[in-house]
């Protein structure tokens, strides 16, 4: 659909999603339905995203017959916007039937750029590290009192949400977005500030090759509005044309304009110092694990002091950040064992997460549960998997999660297994998973992936718990 011919959001009254249960398309319906409109909703499987919104009363079914779809969007036509992801396949009934019928269906990606043209806005874009750094700043400017409207994409763990809304007027309020790189969707952000985290080869499925990838970082890069600023981490060896009076400002953990140095491993956080060419900014806590996210939060904290916020506000509220589900999350331990979950699903992030996992427990014996997350990126990037996995000592890999794509022959969890060089390696199948490896022995277990491995993770979790229960009474 040309930009011409995109509705305005007043014309519409209610708005239905197809495939609400995402965690970007679910921080968009809590938007509108914060914004008086009546949401609801179609996916595939109910989950703690679907049973939250549900929860704030919005209406989902999980049937994608057209005797499903509610009767209040089929007899109002002309007052319906339905937005649409990606992941919904094209044989899918409902979205057939509304196709058929001429309603007005928009992707997720059109949707935000239009709610963002009335913003300030600033998107954090890159590979890698979206979610944490984007989740950093909306909450480093709601404690220092800016305030935001933020669309996430994972639950952070001060707010147990995906979206926060700012109570002050549009033409005042800030916007944080994840400027997302999947079916070039950033393309519809003009930001008046952009970070660049990273510009790893990812969706060649989408793209075809790295060049690809990289010249739409470029085209994003170059609609950051006039005046405006990007921060780039430094490892990222391209020269991008930014529109004129574009400011760009590098950062990182070794060069760069701002560099954070001096890390110290303290408890499951970091304590480091930012330096700023040959001046001192002096010490921060920052109270989760990852040298990838000490730069994430290096980027937030100078996406801030451009807004005004002080470095010793930063200093005062950095420690008080509690996280993002899904993202080195510690779920349990105990005297035996940690539980570790992560969202990593690339080999550069696997690498991140289990890096920093050998750092601060150096001497525990690793056990890795990885779930590859789609067909072609297992194709891709089987040998960087490998790679990855081999700082396992132990190694579980569960089934490829489908997720919007359909088999390739030949492409299985197998062709990651039969290239990891340890010993101790295996398939696994959901079903046996849990008992396996809580019977490892592993002082540390990690649990990997993007797809719906997430669901094993308590089952994990209340097996370990259980077992040392066993132990101390026995």
């Amino acid at each position: 659909m040309k930009e011409q011919e995109i509705a305005e959001l007043q014309q519409f009254s209610q708005v239905y999603f197809l495939g609400i249960g995402g965690i970007g398309m679910s921080a968009l319906a809590r938007w509108f339905a914060k914004h008086d409109f009546r949401v609801g909703g179609y996916d595939k499987t109910p989950g703690p995203v679907t049973d939250a919104l549900i929860s704030e009363g919005i209406e989902i079914d999980f049937d994608d017959a057209v005797s499903a779809l509610p009767e209040w969007v089929k007899e109002n036509k002309t007052s319906t916007l339905v937005v649409l992801t990606p992941a919904i396949p094209t044989n899918h009934e409902s979205w057939k039937y509304l196709k058929e019928n001429n309603f007005e269906i928009l992707k997720r990606s059109q949707v935000l750029g239009m709610i963002s043209k009335s913003h300030f806005t600033v998107a954090v874009a890159g590979t890698h590290g979206k979610t944490t750094t984007s989740s950093m700043l909306a909450y480093l400017l709601t404690e220092a009192g800016k305030g935001c409207t933020a669309f996430l994409g994972g639950i952070t763990g001060n707010y147990n949400s995906n979206f926060l809304l700012s109570d002050k007027p549009v033409e005042d309020s800030i916007m944080v977005v994840e400027a997302d790189e999947f079916d070039r969707s950033f393309l519809t952000l003009f930001p008046s500030i952009a970070i660049l985290t990273s510009t790893d080869a990812d969706h060649l499925d989408i793209y075809g090759d790295d060049a690809s990838i990289k010249s739409a970082y470029g085209d994003f890069v170059r609609q950051i509005k006039r005046d405006g600023k990007l921060f780039l981490q430094e490892e990222i060896n391209l020269a991008f044309e930014t529109r004129s009076g574009v400011e760009t400002c590098t950062y990182g953990l070794e060069n760069g304009r701002f560099i954070a140095e001096n890390i110290k491993s303290i408890g499951f956080g970091f304590e480091f110092e930012v330096r700023e060419n040959l001046q001192s900014h002096g010490k921060f806590r920052l109270e989760m694990p990852g040298f990838h996210n000490v730069q994430n939060a290096l980027a937030a904290m100078l996406v801030c002091r451009e807004l005004g916020i002080s470095w010793d506000t930063l200093r005062e509220i950095l420690p008080g950040f509690k996280g993002v589900k899904r993202r080195f999350e510690k779920i349990y331990e105990d005297q035996n064992v940690i539980l570790i979950d992560d969202y990593a699903h690339h080999p550069s992030e696997i690498n991140a997460a289990l890096d920093s996992i050998r750092m601060m427990y150096p001497d525990k014996k690793l056990g890795v549960v990885f779930q590859p997350h789609l067909f072609s990126r297992t194709r891709d990037f089987a040998i960087g998997f490998s790679q990855a996995l081999n700082q396992a000592d132990q190694l579980w890999l569960l089934d490829i999660y489908p997720a919007r794509e359909l088999p390739i022959p030949g492409i299985t969890s197998k062709i990651i297994l039969e290239r990891v060089d340890i010993s101790e390696k295996k398939l696994v199948s959901k079903e046996s998973l849990v008992a396996q490896v809580a019977a490892s022995g592993c002082g540390v277990i990690a649990m990997l992936g993007a797809g719906d491995i997430d669901r094993l993770v308590a089952p994990m979790a209340a097996t370990l718990q259980s077992m040392n229960q066993k132990e101390m009474a026995g």
